[in-house]
């Protein structure tokens, strides 16, 4: 089967692998139909992503189609045909944050394509309790619910008030889907962004006409849109260390800050600005199951198009030369996809 592996920083490549045989007890066997590309696979190919070892099959943001079902005691279960979406987060289900519920960032966490290998290949095995039948959706945004659980997560976190001034600092997929659920929250949305483009994007896409170009004095800019306050929370889903310890500075007295983006590294800030503010500092790691549901339902209310989101397209052909394009703002990706059809 044909399998893309990423063997080092920089070095992509198209492998001929193995099928798998069989699905095991509790596995689904699925063939993979599409993969959303995340920023996580970028900055994997780029050698700057947390967790991540080499050599790895990438792909996390996934719709699949399931082919056959293990012995297993789930009920229901999917069945074989179904279209599913993938939880991709493994937990161990006996650490202390599994125990209290927060399955999200289990002690023991394994991600697919990340820790372990994902589903950049045709077929793979996978729990049957990580899979959400979803025939309804189309499998191009079925691909793209993970990356949208991230963005709920993280405003699930924040416990948005309606009418409430929410800042979303970039505007990649990630802090797309932020926004869009901060919205869908009731807050007054915000976005700041060095890409013009992207900018134009949550204007024409999203609805978000209160935009902040981060090149040119952010803070002045911010302050005139709110009529000379700070937004009470603020979500920084850059992934840059430079704009996470300048995110503090935007955040309004009493106000919350909530970090999506990670990178590799440290961070730094003033506590005595810190605590001036009295700030509540949040992290957002991955996703709830209660986040898949939430996404899944949008979908189906409309509440959420994701066709203008997907900018590019691949084949397994053709993705090893044009992945590198992707890292370069220049090229315009929204989100690329892979498909296997």
């Amino acid at each position: 089967m044909k399998a893309i592996v990423l063997q080092q920083p920089g070095q992509l490549k198209l492998c001929d692998l193995a099928a798998p045989a069989m699905a095991g007890p509790g596995e689904a066997l699925v063939r993979v139909r599409r993969v959303g590309i995340c920023g996580t696979d970028l900055h994997a190919f780029a050698g700057q992503q947390n967790f991540f070892s080499y050599p790895r099959i990438m792909g996390h943001e996934l719709a699949v189609e399931v082919l056959q079902i293990g012995p297993s005691d789930i009920d229901p279960a999917p069945a074989v045909g179904d279209q599913c979406c993938v939880i991709p987060y493994l937990h161990c289900g006996e650490c202390i944050a599994c125990r209290r519920g927060r399955t999200n960032c289990c002690v023991e966490m394994q991600v697919l394509g990340v820790h372990v290998d994902g589903g950049m290949r045709e077929q793979f095995t996978v729990p049957v309790d990580k899979l959400l039948p979803a025939a309804d959706i189309p499998v191009e945004q079925l691909a793209l619910v993970e990356m949208l659980c991230i963005g709920a997560h993280a405003v699930e976190r924040a416990r948005i008030a309606p009418g409430e001034n929410a800042l979303v600092i970039g505007a990649g997929p990630i802090g797309l889907a932020t926004a869009q659920f901060a919205k869908l929250a009731g807050a007054e949305v915000t976005v700041m962004e060095v890409n013009r483009k992207r900018l134009d994007f949550c204007a024409e896409v999203l609805g978000i006409d209160k935009r902040v170009d981060a090149r040119d004095n952010p803070l002045t800019q911010l302050r005139q849109l709110l009529g000379g306050e700070l937004p009470t929370v603020v979500f920084d889903c850059t992934g840059s260390a430079r704009s996470m310890e300048a995110a503090f500075d935007f955040v309004a007295h009493g106000g919350i800050l909530v970090l999506v983006g990670h990178i590799k590294g440290k961070i730094q800030f003033s506590d005595p600005h810190f605590h001036s503010r009295e700030l509540t500092l949040l992290a957002s790691r991955n996703a709830a199951r209660a986040d898949f549901l939430k996404v899944i339902k949008a979908l189906r209310a409309g509440e959420i198009d994701l066709a203008p989101w997907i900018s590019h397209q691949a084949t397994p052909e053709n993705i090893v030369p044009e992945f590198p394009t992707w890292l370069d703002p220049a090229t315009g990706v929204i989100k690329a996809m892979l498909s296997f059809e």
